[in-house]
């Protein structure tokens, strides 16, 4: 009984289309090269007729999906171009069926274009894997837990190792050794490794020691004078982390130097919802006086100082009577002054302020003085953190301050300006020719 042979499809069409060639007279030397290419052009148009639907049937199916589903993980899918990748696969583990009938009469070129599209399959799915990662990555970002962890930093970890595993696949298939022998090469050279990925070893520690301990997030204002920093943090990698400053710029900062470096941060501030004014004005000292009775009564008139003006008089008369001060002397026991009372009422008409925050630390106090007066400083938070809105709150109060301070008697302090210069200049000259006001003895 004869048993019969199993023929291969693949290499029947492969024998038909060469005797083809033959009986239409192309030589038996030419017949087998003009064949292969025959056979590789129509593999190619079917690989690319395949692939097209392929991917038109996997893209369109996963839009109308998106479109219908609730999750946006299959938007992310879209917009990563996974279905993509996923299409370019097919046409390759087809045409790695199709080698060895192409080239049955080059068998010593199968093994070469062979290896070729096995490295050709092994990037496709990295790339399908990265494109995976990717939608992941977006769509945690989407979620309240995630949105400011430094998922762009873990992201590029996962894209190493992927990289990194893919690339010994690739080199075992190149050599032909096992990947365990070009492991064991890795750990001979592990110290120049070490020194080519510092700056990724250290980048990878430094985000995950920024992440756990909630130093920094996309979205918070940070200030590092050292490396001219101060602004947004918009992104952090796994080796730097990029802040747009207020003038628009962008300025990157290794990721690890947060972890080496001190910067301060003011997500604190946000949080809190108060931003803190501390700002003074300097009072020019020889302006600062005992107040008159007349004085008094006319300062008594700013209805921010009523109530405060009685309880203090009668404090101050009672005090001056107990110890029996001589009234004749003014530096004899106790008397109000004009900076006293001007400090009183800016501590009274920041507390009535609207935009000043009540549960926070108020307070307007005398600073040492200097060559520059007495500085009143005000130490105050605003209840808006935003920052026009605090500048907005802090001119608003200092305006009225020095519009009202002339009303106490006081002046501010200032250098003199080029006018003063010329005006004393005039009033000097007018005054040695007998006109205007008299130089006083000891001048010039």
């Amino acid at each position: 009984m004869e048993i019969p042979t199993i023929v291969n499809p693949s290499n029947t069409f492969y024998q038909w289309t060469h005797d083809k060639l033959l009986e239409w007279g192309v030589p038996a030397a030419q017949a087998n090269l003009i064949n292969l290419l025959v056979l590789s052009g129509l593999l190619l148009l079917g690989l690319g007729i395949i692939g097209f639907v392929v991917r038109k049937l996997l893209v369109n199916v996963l839009i109308t999906v998106a479109k219908r589903s609730a999750t946006k993980f299959d938007d992310h899918l879209v917009r990563n171009r996974a279905m993509a990748h996923l299409a370019r696969l097919v046409p390759l583990i087809i045409s790695i069926q199709f080698i060895p009938v192409i080239f049955s009469d080059f068998p010593t070129w199968i093994g070469p274009v062979r290896k070729f599209l096995d490295i050709l399959l092994v990037v496709g799915w990295v790339l399908l894997f990265r494109a995976l990662f990717r939608s992941i990555r977006d769509h945690l970002r989407t979620k309240k837990g995630f949105e400011e962890k430094p998922l762009d930093s873990y992201m590029q970890v996962i894209n190493i190792f992927m990289f990194f595993i893919g690339g010994i696949i690739i080199f075992s298939m190149v050599t032909g050794q096992s990947p365990w022998a070009f492991l064991g090469a890795l750990g001979a050279a592990s110290a120049i490794l070490l020194l080519v990925f510092k700056d990724t070893i250290m980048g990878f520690v430094a985000s995950i020691q920024v992440s756990t301990n909630d130093m920094v997030r996309v979205g918070d204002w940070i200030e590092m004078p050292k490396y001219n920093a101060d602004g947004d943090v918009i992104e952090i990698n796994l080796n730097t982390v990029k802040v747009r400053n207020w003038d628009k710029t962008i300025t990157t900062v290794p990721t690890h130097y947060l972890v080496t470096d001190s910067f301060k941060n003011w997500r604190g501030m946000h949080s809190a919802g108060g931003r803190r004014i501390k700002r003074s004005i300097n009072v020019k000292i020889s302006s600062i006086r005992y107040l008159e009775k007349e004085e008094i009564e006319q300062l008594k008139k700013i209805q921010l100082l009523a109530s405060y003006i009685d309880e203090r008089r009668a404090e101050i008369d009672q005090y001056n009577a107990e110890s029996g001060a001589d009234p004749t002397m003014p530096v004899n026991g106790r008397k109000m002054t004009n900076v006293g009372l001007y400090r009183q009422y800016i501590n009274r008409y920041t507390e009535q302020h609207p935009l000043i925050h009540k549960g926070y630390t108020m307070v307007v106090r005398q600073l040492q003085p200097t060559e520059y007066g007495l500085p009143i400083e005000l130490y105050m938070y605003t209840s808006n953190t935003k920052w026009a809105v605090y500048e907005n709150a802090m001119a608003d109060i200092f305006d009225h301050l020095l519009a009202s301070i002339k009303y106490f008697g006081l002046e501010v302090f200032e250098a003199p300006a080029s006018d003063d210069i010329r005006s004393l200049g005039v009033l000097r000259r007018n005054g040695e020719k007998g006109v205007g006001v008299p130089i006083r003895q000891g001048e010039g």
